[in-house]
């Protein structure tokens, strides 16, 4: 199948049909007077529409914002300290139970698109520029373009395994001029980041009456917390049963910070008091989780990097009470990295990797940097799967990570384009 059928089947769906839906979803809304009482509208079809969103955002505070207090949590809990590196600004609004539908497939890839804005923006730019520029497909053509991936942190790797393809489909095809040129390199880009691996981004989930581990680990300040917070109200809205684990028993406010997350989803929270044992924690959390028949236990770390050799003893102690109650678990260790931060992401990787089995990667912030390319940085170079991105501070913009949306939010516009000029 084509890069082009791809793309077309998969991630643009039908997007006229959808504005038809939406605009007999508004309808209904807007006379709700026609219908009989206790009747129910007569349609042929179910209406998809995007998740409803019944809690405003949790945001994660720059450093700008790190000496402002929480706001909006009086009718909650009286305020606690928060440390500075991950405040947050909570809005209570009245809880509306509605039922979670799925969105579309062109509503998610609109996600990526809006959520890789800045990189593309920065990036697919200057690429355009350069196909502009150049008109023929040349060695000088490929220098260029190999500076511009590697100023938007795709890896030197990557990028030197995607020249060497590049040029061997140039000589292959007979490819003279830079017309599709951008098709090409999306292409590539996919082929290299999914290795001809499937089910990348699926969770490693226990069947039915089976208790799953997810083990969260990361440094502090990368959005931690509320990406358990998110993960938490998607799994529950597929009908799982989840319970949180509140293990950053250190820094000052995290346990509060996941209490009030809890609160928004419906999850329960296990916890002890601060600076009490993190295993002794998941020890009670594994033993509550099965009382109460949870489907999911999500763990919480803690994430002190400035004390390396403590913190990496503690997550294996941690691991290692985790695998005594329950052989098989963690079944998931996903490693919270902030995409802003680049090439340091890389390192942190590197360091909970040696320390711990992290099976995928929870890159936060994506919509906040320019420097998207590192998503296929950490997969070539760490070999580890990029399992979910966060792509903006809505509860819904925690998205399963998909390869081909992602390259689609790199190129977009060029890609629409080609797209165009190809269907005609």
């Amino acid at each position: 199948m084509s890069f082009f059928k791809r793309i077309k089947d998969k991630l643009m769906g039908n997007p006229a049909d959808e504005e038809k839906l939406e605009a007999i979803e508004h309808d209904l809304d807007s006379h709700p007077q026609e219908l009989e009482e206790g009747g129910e509208p007569a349609t042929t079809e179910t209406v998809v529409e995007e998740p409803s969103e019944q809690f405003s955002p949790i945001e994660d505070t720059t450093e700008s914002e790190q000496s402002s207090d929480i706001e909006g949590t009086k009718d909650l809990e009286p305020p606690s300290p928060i440390e500075e590196e991950e405040q947050l600004e909570v809005q209570i609004i009245e809880e509306q139970p509605t039922e979670e539908k799925k969105p579309s497939a062109w509503s998610i890839t609109q996600k990526f698109k809006a959520g890789l804005e800045k990189t593309r923006n920065s990036f697919t730019s200057k690429v355009n520029d350069l196909v502009a520029r150049y008109r023929k497909v040349d060695e000088d053509f490929f220098e260029e373009l190999e500076d511009l991936l590697l100023q938007a942190d795709v890896g030197f790797e990557t990028v030197m395994e995607l020249m060497d393809k590049l040029r061997f489909e140039v000589q292959r095809k007979n490819i003279k001029d830079t017309n599709g040129i951008q098709t090409l390199i999306s292409e590539k880009l996919v082929e290299i980041y999914e290795q001809g691996e499937d089910d990348l981004i699926e969770l490693n989930m226990q069947p039915d009456g089976e208790l799953t581990v997810i083990l969260f680990v990361g440094v502090n300040g990368v959005g931690k917390t509320t990406t358990i917070g998110k993960l938490a109200r998607r799994l529950k809205s597929q009908g799982k049963t989840v319970v949180l684990a509140a293990g950053d028993t250190f820094r000052a406010g995290a346990i509060d910070q996941l209490q009030v997350w809890g609160d928004r989803v419906g999850c329960e929270v296990i916890k002890q008091s601060e600076g009490s044992d993190p295993a002794a924690v998941m020890y009670d959390a594994i033993r509550a989780a099965k009382n109460r028949k949870a489907d999911v236990l999500i763990c919480d770390t803690a994430g002190r990097l400035q004390n390396k050799v403590n913190l990496m003893n503690e997550l294996e102690k941690v691991h290692r009470v985790i695998s005594r109650e329950i052989p098989s678990a963690p079944h998931e260790v996903l490693l919270a990295l902030d995409a802003t931060t680049g090439q340091n992401a890389l390192v942190q990787a590197q360091t909970f990797k040696e320390a711990t089995n992290v099976t995928g990667i929870v890159l936060t912030k994506l919509d906040g940097t320019a420097k998207g390319g590192i998503v296929l940085a950490i997969r070539n170079k760490l070999h580890i799967p990029v399992k979910f991105v966060g792509l903006g501070e809505k509860m819904d913009d925690l998205q399963p990570f998909d390869a081909e949306r992602y390259v689609y939010g790199l190129f977009a516009d060029g890609l629409d384009k080609e797209l165009q000029n190809n269907e005609e």
